[in-house]
């Protein structure tokens, strides 16, 4: 049997049927072929392998969880089930563009010194696309403050996961990816493509909506985790946050800086500016 480049990984869990397929179908499209492509249900009670079991795919490696283990233990054993040289994580309700697979496996082929790629993502049905920075250190600069790297676009070199032992931690999630990108941070570089290899399907029912109050709990951890560990990189203004206030005594206006922005809100609650600075790469 020949050993995959890359291994798709992709957790599923009461996944919208019509979502999952637009998913799967994004992947077995990609003009990239070395792939193995491994989905593991985590709701034991569904019947999704139906759906899955439609793709006369050898390619796909479908498994079901006995027990409901959780995302953050499912992503740990689908990165154990995988073979390939490069890790691609994708969630399973977005779409991935058909030359993703191709373009981040020749970057990491190309750049030895990377070991994480990702990319913009573009929201829908809504159409915005992020903004995210693309050279290392100017996404370890804002990675500190916020996740700027895209998990479901990420591709990773699988040696750098196992030399140091990480994984997927579930005491931090839903917030399991952005946890994982700081631990990273360590060993390896980043890049994220300045257009968009994935499209993000936001809708009422995704993770960081029903779980809004949970993510900003766990994201608060994650900072707190930032701070201990990289203080060198909150040297500066970056991170500030302070008021503008009225007659030097009643707070008005917050302000917020960060790398490639500073972000004014009214009462400390209602965005009225954004500047963005001009960041050479």
């Amino acid at each position: 049997m020949n050993v995959p480049k890359v291994s798709v990984l992709m957790p599923v869990y009461r996944t919208n049927p019509d979502y999952l397929k637009d998913s799967i179908n994004s992947i077995l499209s990609q003009t990239f072929t070395k792939f193995e492509f491994i989905i593991i249900d985590d709701c034991p009670t569904d019947d999704r392998e139906v759906i899955i079991n439609q793709y006369n795919d050898p390619r796909i490696r479908y498994y079901k969880n006995k027990e409901n283990l959780g995302i953050s233990e499912t992503r740990n054993r689908l990165m154990d089930l995988a073979q390939g040289e490069y890790f691609a994580i994708f969630d399973h309700d977005d779409i991935s563009d058909i030359r993703r697979l191709e373009l981040e496996s020749k970057y990491l082929d190309d750049h030895p010194d990377i070991g994480v790629v990702s990319s913009q993502v573009e929201f829908f049905p809504k159409k915005r696309i992020t903004k995210f920075p693309t050279t290392n250190f100017r996404i370890k600069q804002l990675l500190v403050f916020e996740d700027c790297v895209a998990h479901t676009a990420m591709m990773v070199r699988a040696s750098i996961l196992k030399e140091y032992n990480l994984h997927y931690q579930a005491e931090y999630s839903p917030c399991e990816d952005y946890m994982l990108c700081l631990k990273l941070m360590k060993y390896t570089m980043f890049y994220n493509f300045p257009f968009p290899l994935v499209k993000y399907r936001y809708y009422k029912n995704n993770t960081s909506n029903i779980k809004k109050d949970l993510m900003k709990d766990k994201n608060a951890l994650c900072l707190s985790y930032s701070k201990n560990n990289y203080s060198y990189y909150f040297n500066g203004n970056y991170g500030l946050r302070y008021w503008i206030k009225l007659f030097d005594l009643i707070p008005i206006i917050r302000v917020k800086k960060y790398p490639h922005k500073s972000i004014y809100s009214l009462l400390g609650i209602i965005p009225i500016l954004s500047v963005s600075k001009i960041i050479k790469k």
